[in-house]
């Protein structure tokens, strides 16, 4: 019964398993599952599923990036497509638009942070903040309270275990020791038999390494005392110089481990190849530079002297040799060399180079001589190092028979000899070098100086030139006989460095000899202009001129050619010769009426006012019916005060050349005269002959509103707007009239028609513009011009205006877009010069003016408001030189054109004032 009352202490093992029970969890295993466990498998939860629980939960789904892709494109669907220029410029405006918002955001940022940052270390300093009163406080304490500091003990309270260890001490230690204080006093018996300077080794000597070691210590040691150059008398201690020590590691080269590796690779291949191929020069080289540029100068030296003995000759080798060594070492070197290889000019110059004394040097060359007497370098360079002319020639007269060929040294006997002397040695070598042409150069140079030597009759200097002429052509013949053919772009070369070197006449006859060649006849004219033209720009004028005077030789009506020459001694020549150019001109074109008007001109800016009218007088009996010369002369008289002449001269060009324009220049005349009658009669009589010149009506609405006629200048300007609906500047002038008379609305109608009329002017949506700001509509003004900028998209007027109607933050990205839509518009130019200027960019908006006053290729088309802004820009920031620059390129410019320049240059109140004065009156009213 006992028993059965007894608990079974394993009934827990017929018991089901808690849930969270792992067996053999007390040991350290971390529990499995089987298959039984979780039952057989069955597929999960679908995603519908999933999001219904995860609602239910209130979580929210997660989006898979890939749900968008393109199942053909893994990669984007944009990936396969071309990148284009628009896109390209997209990224660059979306760029621009970052870069813009981040520097305005820019300070608030910064300041932020620096906020954040400030209360962040006010929270959390650091441990040197924290101690930093402590160490202020360290400057107060005293030596002794410092001394007085009691040491760091052990304050962990652990016994610390003893290094108990012991070491058995070198036997040099011992012998050292022992031997340290003793000294001999006798000799040895075998330094006896030496005579006590020399000790023989015997079979069975013991060497004492433990004292070997020590010595060699010891020298170690003295060696690093001798490199710091500062040891002390007892050579125990060293002072070292810290900034020279570490001047000195500067010139240290590092090698990295790559480096040193790469050095070991190469070594092994040209070790490989040296052995392989013996005979191989550029092997033994490059072995060598490999160590010196290891830093082994030892093993290159060694290297390459194996080079010298398996190449003797190659000459690169033993210079490679000499170039290693010292100077001492390297002459023996070479003179090793000269006996295997002693035809080598490298050689013996190198030789040469090495000598440093002048005697020296000219034993070495002239020993090279001795061996390589046909090396014109050699001898170059012997004749070079002689001081004296007679020496040199000497050095030089044997030098020709030696080397007759050699042009080089016949040119430099002929430099040598007197003018006398030097024909003859050029008529030699003309004859030992028939193929040269730099002789005949060279003789043609030497006639032309010779004739300029001394002074002479102008008779005998002219035969004397002529003679160069003549030896050009005869060299050119002569070396076509000998089959030596340059060609045209050669003998031009040959003319320019003529040029360069002073010699004019020979460069004139080289071109006059040689300009006609491999020509086609009808290319014969273009291809000569470009010639010149070419010529001009390297600033060779004299071959230019030369081309120019051969050109009109052969063509000596063409206007073009005469006009060109004319602007070439303009520009680079003198009065005399512009007007010789000019007089010749009008002798072989006397149709050609802009060459007259250009003599006159220069007549009467040189202040000849009487020549100028006896070229008029000339002109006219060539081409009496002209209306340039006409008026040309009615402004010469009227320039000059000549009132009476000058209308009488209108009155007679009225009737025989009977012109509109002359028509026009009276009317002008009488108005600048204040007779507005007689210009009033004279516009009716000429609107009734020419009722399509638009200038007359405006003129004559001019007049009228002058004198306060709105009624009768509206008429004018009606009558002309039906007569030309075209011209642009009627209806300007016309909605013009109405704004002044107050009638804005009626401008604006004026200006809508005119647009109906001339489309794609961009001069009337500028107008348009115009009239809505100065009405005070600001936001109309921008409209319009902004539809007028989808009309007219490269118009740099309509851009610059956007440029400013901008705010100032905003200007610059509208100078970008404005750069590329109308990038070359003097325009758009000067508006950005401005705005360089407004940022006080100096040198910027300078260099943009300039681009800006050179954007068009007449210079009278440039805007004369452009050339004002400058200078008022220069009168800002300039000098009084730039000032002065910018007012002469102004003038020379003759600007005509601008909505400020044009008012100022044809009011009546300006006549007669000159181009400077104008510009100084536009100058003040630019704003």
């Amino acid at each position: 019964m006992a028993a059965k009352d007894k608990p079974n202490k394993l009934a827990f093992l017929s018991m089901p398993a808690p849930a969270s029970y792992v067996a053999g969890l007390g040991r350290g295993a971390s529990g499995f599952t089987t298959r039984s466990d979780i039952g057989p498998a069955r597929e999960g939860p679908s995603a519908e599923v999933i999001a219904e629980a995860q609602a239910r939960r209130g979580e929210e789904a997660e989006v898979d990036p890939e749900q968008f892709q393109d199942p053909d494109n893994e990669y984007g669907l944009f990936a396969g497509t071309t990148y284009e220029a628009d896109d390209e410029e997209a990224d660059n405006i979306y760029e621009q638009v970052d870069k813009n918002m981040d520097a305005r955001r820019r300070a608030r940022r910064e300041a932020r942070e620096n906020e954040e940052l400030a209360k962040h270390r006010a929270e959390r300093p650091k441990i040197q903040q924290q101690f930093a009163d402590l160490k202020r406080g360290l400057s107060v304490v005293t030596d002794e309270e410092w001394e007085s500091i009691p040491e760091v003990g052990n304050l962990t309270r652990k016994k610390r275990k003893k290094d108990e260890r012991s070491f058995v001490v070198s036997d040099s230690v011992i012998v050292g020791d022992r031997a340290r204080n003793e000294y001999e006093t006798s000799l040895d018996s075998r330094q006896q038999t030496a005579g006590g300077f020399e000790t023989p080794a015997e079979n069975g000597t013991i060497t004492n390494f433990a004292e070997m070691s020590q010595a060699r210590d010891k020298i170690l040691s003295l060696k690093l005392d001798q490199v710091s150059g500062t040891a002390t008398s007892t050579g125990l201690q060293t002072a070292i110089d810290p900034k020279g020590y570490l001047t000195s590691l500067d010139s240290v080269v590092l090698k990295t481990d790559a480096e040193i590796g790469d050095i070991k690779r190469a070594r092994m291949l040209f070790d490989s190849l040296v052995k392989s191929n013996p005979k191989h020069s550029p092997g033994w080289i490059a072995a060598a530079r490999l160590e010196e540029h290891a830093g082994r100068m030892v093993a290159a030296r060694k290297m390459i002297k194996q080079g010298c003995e398996q190449c003797p000759k190659n000459e690169d080798v033993w210079l490679e040799a000499a170039r290693l060594h010292n100077n001492d070492d390297a002459k023996v070197i070479l003179a090793s060399a000269v006996q295997h290889v002693g035809q080598s000019v490298k050689i013996w110059m190198a030789a040469s180079e090495l000598e440093h004394d002048v005697k020296a040097k000219k034993r070495v060359l002239r020993k090279a001589l001795e061996h390589i007497p046909n090396s014109v370098r050699l001898w170059k360079e012997t004749v070079n190092l002689e001081s004296s002319a007679v020496d040199a020639r000497i050095l030089l007269s044997r030098a020709v028979e030696v080397i007759p060929q050699s042009v080089e040294l016949w040119l430099a006997l002929a430099r040598l000899e007197t003018p006398d002397k030097a024909k003859a040695v050029l008529n030699k070598a003309r004859k030992a070098v028939p193929t040269s042409h730099e002789i005949w150069i060279a003789a043609g140079r030497l006639l032309e100086q010779e004739a300029y030597a001394a002074e002479k009759p102008q008779d005998q200097r002219d035969k004397e030139l002529a003679m160069v002429d003549k030896t050009i052509e005869a060299g050119v013949r002569e070396l076509r006989r000998h089959q030596v053919l340059l060609t045209r772009e050669q003998w031009l070369k040959e003319a320019e460095r003529c040029e360069n070197e002073n010699a004019i006449r020979t460069c004139e006859a080289i071109i006059k000899a040689t300009i006609a060649m491999d020509i086609e006849e009808e290319d014969r004219l273009d291809t000569w202009m470009g010639d010149a033209e070419t010529a001009e720009a390297k600033g060779n004028i004299g071959a230019s001129r030369a081309i120019l005077a051969y050109a009109l030789r052969v063509f000596p009506d063409k206007k073009s050619l005469w006009r060109k020459a004319a602007d070439l001694e303009k520009a680079r020549g003198t009065k005399e010769s512009l007007n010789a150019i000019l007089e010749r001109a009008v002798h072989h074109c006397p149709q050609a009426e802009v060459l007259w008007l250009m003599w006159a001109k220069e007549k009467w800016l040189a202040g000849d006012v009487p020549a100028a009218r006896e070229v008029l007088e000339r002109a006219f009996v060539a081409n009496s019916e002209s209306e340039q010369i006409w008026l040309a002369a009615v402004k010469l008289e009227a320039e000059n005060g000549e009132l009476d002449v000058a209308r009488e001269l209108l009155v007679r060009a009225r009737t025989v050349a009977d012109t509109e324009r002359i028509w026009m220049k009276s009317a002008v005349f009488e108005r600048q005269q204040g007779q507005l009658d007689n210009a009033l009669e004279t516009l009716a009589t000429a609107i009734k002959k020419y009722p399509k010149f638009a200038k007359l009506y405006m003129i004559q609405g001019q007049i009228h509103q002058q004198r306060k006629d709105h009624a009768a200048a509206r008429a004018s300007y009606a009558t002309g707007i039906k007569a030309c609906p075209k011209d642009v500047n009627l209806w300007i002038l016309a909605s013009r009239l109405e704004e002044a008379d107050a009638k804005s609305i009626k401008a604006r109608a004026l200006l809508d028609k005119a647009r109906l009329a001339n489309p794609g002017h961009d001069v009337l949506w500028a107008e348009a513009v115009g009239v809505e700001e100065r009405s005070g509509g600001t936001a109309q003004a921008k409209t319009v011009l902004a539809r007028g900028l989808q009309e007219c998209p490269t118009s740099g007027l309509l851009w610059s205006m956007a440029i400013w109607t901008e705010p100032r933050p905003t200007r610059k990205a509208r100078s970008a877009d404005a750069l590329r839509k109308a990038g070359s518009d003097p325009w758009v130019l000067c508006s950005v010069a401005r705005l360089f200027w407004a940022e006080r960019k100096i040198e910027k908006a300078r260099h943009w003016f300039e681009r800006a006053v050179t954007a068009n290729e007449n210079a009278s088309d440039t805007w004369g408001d452009i050339w004002a802004w400058w200078l008022k820009f220069e009168r800002q920031h300039g000098t009084a030189e730039y000032q002065e620059e910018v007012i002469k390129k102004a003038v020379a410019a003759e600007p005509r054109y601008g909505p400020s320049w044009q008012p100022v240059a044809k009011d009546v109140a300006n006549t007669r004032k000159s181009a400077r004065e104008i510009l100084e009156l536009v100058v003040g009213t630019l704003h």
